[in-house]
């Protein structure tokens, strides 16, 4: 995870992949584009294949919710 990093001056406090200003939503939203990560990848040459797992993970961790059963 410590390839994301968030902070309030830096695209609007969006999560970020690194310090290259490319927002976490942007790289899912490709992804769910049905953008590969191979051309994402040719589109972004500072991105990394494994900042884009590092999205994928944060997202999953974002939405990991506790269940409460009653």
């Amino acid at each position: 995870m410590s390839r994301i990093t968030q902070n309030p001056g830096q695209c609007g406090g969006h999560p970020c992949t690194r310090e290259i200003r490319i927002r976490v939503s942007d790289i899912l939203e490709m992804l769910a584009e049905n953008v590969s990560s191979a051309e994402i990848l040719e589109n972004f040459p500072d991105l990394e294949p494994e900042e884009i797992q590092a999205c994928l993970l944060f997202a999953a961790r974002r939405t990991d919710f506790p269940q409460l059963t009653v």
